[in-house]
């Protein structure tokens, strides 16, 4: 079976996580695809398969080929959840056989993947692209990851190559930033490991954002409006004034590659009382703990202009960059490498502007880059993958396994 019918199953599972349950899995629905995940491992004949019926974490090991039993164990992970910025219900793939390269027409709400909007597109000429219909996300984030892991796994049971142990792991929420939160490291068992959660087939990603959360709560002096004058407070108004302290370009619109930035990612409230949540990035540590202090004095900075409101500051770090735990095993990157190069796919080591499980992960003892999976505009309805790509992500994790025991046994 190749990996887009698996993905093509998978997509049709409904797994958004939520941020406003503070349970985990933070929503029932992930479990659904957990428990066909289980059985496929089962049915594959990867061994020591578990499903955790507490979080929801779903893992399996393929023992060494003989003779590199002692090569230590490579992992590979991929996330259940989609993200709970746009709908993952109801999924519908629509496939483009022989895509043309142009701008890409969805069934349903006028939505159009624009080749002028979407450079990357042109590279795709030719392919079978698959999209879903205009309504929902696709999915491919990450269960494109998953449908490669699982192929991988088919490929290395039926012994196309020598190699040494392999574990697997499908976590949940890994879009709300806790995929990792119940993660047993030693008992996974790998020593080395791979998310394959990114970008384009080849993409390679060892460098991802320092991450912070920052919620703003404001409470204003609420009067009637016909006798507020050196009275009333406006909750709203204080917020425009907050948000107005942080740089004006230095949002995600305005920055790339390395560049950090504050993000506005919810304001809700009234004159009386609003909520602001942002998330803080950047890539350098030390320019990371400048923009919490940049924030940090902000709020400090419209409290004391309005001493009868009350201004409060709830700030808390995510994850930081990987880089920091991966840079004594940089033969990782260069087996990455050197595995898209024998798929025939030009390898691209790129930052990440964001984060991965792998991220976590790295910190947690498992040093984790991130590779692929050969989609693009995740999170959103003009989110694509093709067939072809799906298939180079395989055969690059299928040279990594081999690249890998090859790595420890010539040592």
């Amino acid at each position: 079976m190749r990996a887009y019918e698996r993905f093509l199953t998978y997509a049709k599972i409904h797994t958004q996580s939520s941020e406003d349950t503070g349970v985990t899995p933070s929503t029932p629905i992930q479990w659904d695809l957990a428990r066909v995940l289980e059985q496929e491992l089962r049915d594959l004949g990867v061994q020591d398969v578990k499903l955790d019926e507490q979080w929801c974490i779903v893992t399996g090991h393929i023992p060494a080929t003989p003779g590199l039993e002692q090569v230590p164990a490579l992992g590979f992970l991929a996330h259940m959840d989609t993200a709970p910025a746009f709908s993952g219900e109801n999924v519908n793939p629509v496939f483009h056989e022989n895509y043309d390269g142009g701008d890409v027409a969805l069934p349903r709400e006028d939505r159009v993947i624009r080749a002028e909007e979407f450079p990357f597109l042109a590279d795709l000429k030719g392919k079978t692209l698959i999209t879903a219909d205009g309504t929902t996300l696709l999915g491919a984030d990450d269960k494109a990851g998953i449908a490669e892991i699982m192929t991988l796994c088919q490929r290395l049971l039926a012994g196309e190559i020598a190699h040494g142990p392999i574990c697997v792991a499908f976590t949940p929420d890994e879009e709300i930033g806790e995929g990792p939160n119940h993660f047993d490291v030693a008992g996974f068992g790998a020593q080395y490991a791979y998310t394959v959660d990114g970008g384009a087939a080849g993409s390679i990603e060892y460098e991802n954002f320092n991450a912070a959360s920052a919620k703003v709560d404001i409470t204003g002096v609420s009067v009637h409006p016909g006798s507020a004058k050196d009275i009333m407070v406006n909750a709203i108004l204080l917020a425009q004034q907050l948000n107005a302290q942080l740089p004006a370009q230095e949002t995600p619109a305005h920055t790339e590659g390395y560049e950090g930035f504050y993000h506005l990612d919810r304001l809700e409230g009234t004159a009386a009382a609003v909520r602001m949540e942002y998330i803080i990035r950047d890539h350098d540590r030390a320019k990371f703990e400048q923009r919490k202090e940049t924030m940090r004095q902000a709020v400090a900075t419209i409290q004391a202009q309005y001493p009868t409101a009350h201004v409060e500051l709830t700030m808390q770090d995510s994850y930081y960059n990987m880089k920091e735990k991966l840079t004594d095993c940089m033969f990782l990157i260069e087996n990455a490498k050197k595995a898209a190069q024998a798929a025939g796919v030009t390898p691209e080591v790129e930052p990440i502007r964001g984060g991965t499980d792998g991220a976590r992960l790295s910190f947690m003892g498992l040093p984790c880059p991130n590779l692929g999976t050969g989609g693009y505009n995740f999170h959103g309805p003009l989110e694509c993958i093709t067939v072809e790509d799906m298939d180079a992500v395989v055969d690059i994790l299928v040279h990594l396994a081999d690249i890998h025991g090859k790595t420890f046994t010539n040592c």
